[in-house]
């Protein structure tokens, strides 16, 4: 029986990831910086908080680090700690920058100095690509990241991608661009949306305050995602993979499905309001993921009106409860 540590793992992924993983006949252990006072609501929510073992870990701190992966002894770890939220990484870039990449810098030294087999995957993130304009990354495509959080996210990529080449550990990252799903806290624009249509439709007479509505992000289903990370560690080689569904959204169509989906005109609702404008923004975010087809077999299943339907659905449900 395979061990897995998710380090994150009260996020939206480390949460179906570790799902994946106890249907995959693994024992999983999780970490949080607190596991003592931690709700881990998303393991609750998907009924599998009993099922895992949780540790205590500060990723910032390689003796704590160095502890828990002694005690554990894991086949597999899947590094998804971290500060997640880009617009929060403006007000925070320290915190940003140190829990990402020094805490993937812990992780890796922690596997070397250790000297066992552990294969290792790292969280990267489409953001390290900055604007794409009309050309979908690829693995090969060159960084230029424009937010601290992308800043500390090509930093822990080029960390792995050195740990792999100069001691050859079994490390990759995936690359990848946004997915969402019901386990999304409202901070993340796709659940704020999807939560304020839904409030409306019941009644709620607000109104729902947006930035820059015309950005386009290529929009994926987060359980399937995680797929392409337990895909990655079961390879012969690592390797490092851009995962995504190829095709790009306008913020404003993502939102004008969610309306239309509780039989609204977004119009009617939707405030522009100039103080949500981030310092440096993306205007467009498209992967291609190609290479995770042929390599791993991999290929996203549901597309941005998809998502959208099964959040709001979701979200639906979880009100009528």
């Amino acid at each position: 029986m395979k061990k897995a540590l998710i380090c994150g793992i009260s996020g939206q992924d480390g949460a179906y990831l570790a799902q994946l993983l106890l249907n995959q006949g693994y024992t999983v252990c999780g970490t949080s910086r607190d596991a003592q006072i931690s709700s881990f609501q998303n393991l609750v929510h998907l009924g599998i908080r009993d099922q895992v073992k949780l540790e205590s870990m500060a990723v910032t701190d390689f003796r704590s680090v160095l502890q828990v992966l002694t005690k554990i002894q894991p086949d597999e770890i899947y590094n998804l700690a971290g500060q997640s939220s880009v617009g929060l990484s403006f007000g925070q870039p320290v915190e940003t920058l140190e829990s990402i990449a020094t805490g993937t810098l812990n992780l890796l030294e922690a596997i070397r100095f250790l000297g066992v087999p552990i294969k290792f995957y790292n969280a990267g993130s489409s953001e390290c690509f900055g604007d794409t304009g009309e050309t979908a990354a690829e693995e090969t495509t060159p960084f230029r990241p424009r937010s601290p959080y992308a800043v500390a996210k090509a930093t822990a990529f080029w960390e792995v991608a050195n740990y792999r080449e100069a001691y050859g550990l079994f490390a990759c990252s995936g690359i990848l661009f946004n997915h969402e799903s019901p386990l999304r806290p409202e901070r993340f624009v796709t659940q704020k949306i999807v939560a304020a249509a839904c409030r409306i439709a019941q009644g709620s007479s607000e109104q729902l305050y947006l930035g820059n509505m015309q950005i386009q992000r290529d929009w994926g289903w987060a359980p399937e995602y995680v797929e392409a990370m337990y895909l990655m560690l079961q390879q012969q080689q690592p390797d490092d993979y851009v995962i995504a569904t190829g095709e790009s959204s306008s913020l404003e169509d993502f939102v004008a499905a969610a309306f239309a989906s509780v039989n609204l005109d977004w119009r009617d609702h939707v405030v522009t309001d100039r103080s949500l404008l981030r310092p440096t923004d993306l205007a467009v975010g498209r992967g291609n993921p190609a290479k995770a087809k042929v390599q791993l077999g991999w290929q996203a299943q549901y597309k941005t009106k998809d998502v959208v339907q099964m959040m709001v659905k979701a979200r639906l449900a979880k009100s009528a409860q």
